[in-house]
């Protein structure tokens, strides 16, 4: 069986699978958000339109990025200065969302909601990988080998649980490359398993035919069903 474990990073593709308005992710600033509680939370409102237009996509244009860091980080709306009034506002071409004021002063603005959900870290779930990479893990028991996109960031570990989905008993095999034994706690590039995505773009190779293909060998303990 599968052990329980926390996914630190995602893959553009897993984040786009979350679309819709009873289960919508975005990616911004490097980060991703599971929205659904908030959509749950202002079901009805006008103002949840744009979040439901970006469900599955990257977000980041909507902040600044300047000063934003993973040891201070702090998003901050984009804003531009108003034509009319001369005032700093937030620059939302998208629509006024969730938590943004509206333009003017308003009886009907309400601004006790706390932290706005950009800056709610409960919503946070992990980080969107910087990098992703294709590998073929070949089970050499039953010949049978799968394609796995995975984050440049993850070690094998986390490598090994996307495996799970495939082989549920993923953790009675031994990982090699090139006949060496992996080490399980770090990453594939750490593991002299290099990405070469770029070469192969500068020679003009089509990439899917050079992934690296990791070698899994069965330990003879089967991990219970």
């Amino acid at each position: 069986m599968a052990p329980t474990y926390k996914q630190r990073y995602y893959t553009p593709l897993e984040v786009e699978q979350h679309s819709s308005s009873k289960d919508l992710w975005v990616s911004f600033l490097g980060k991703v958000y599971n929205l659904t509680p908030l959509v749950e939370k202002h079901a009805g409102n006008i103002l949840l339109k744009p979040i439901l237009n970006v469900g599955g996509k990257d977000i980041s244009h909507w902040f600044n990025t300047n000063g934003t860091n993973k040891s201070d980080f702090d998003p901050q709306i984009r804003t531009h200065i108003d034509a009319k009034t001369g005032c700093e506002v937030p620059y939302i071409p998208q629509g006024r969302f969730i938590h943004i004021p509206p333009p003017y002063p308003s009886a009907s603005w309400a601004n006790d909601f706390g932290t706005p959900w950009w800056k709610d870290e409960s919503y946070c779930i992990g980080h969107l990988s910087t990098k992703t990479r294709k590998i073929r893990i070949i089970n050499t028991l039953t010949s049978q080998e799968h394609t796995l996109e995975v984050c440049s960031e993850e070690t094998l570990e986390e490598i090994l649980n996307r495996f799970y989905k495939y082989n549920k008993h993923a953790g009675s095999y031994t990982w090699k490359y090139n006949g060496k034994n992996l080490t399980m706690t770090k990453t594939l590039e750490q593991n002299g398993v290099k990405d070469e995505d770029e070469e192969f773009y500068e020679l003009n190779f089509n990439e899917e035919d050079w992934l690296p293909a990791i070698h899994v060998y069965f330990n003879d303990d089967l991990t219970e069903a």
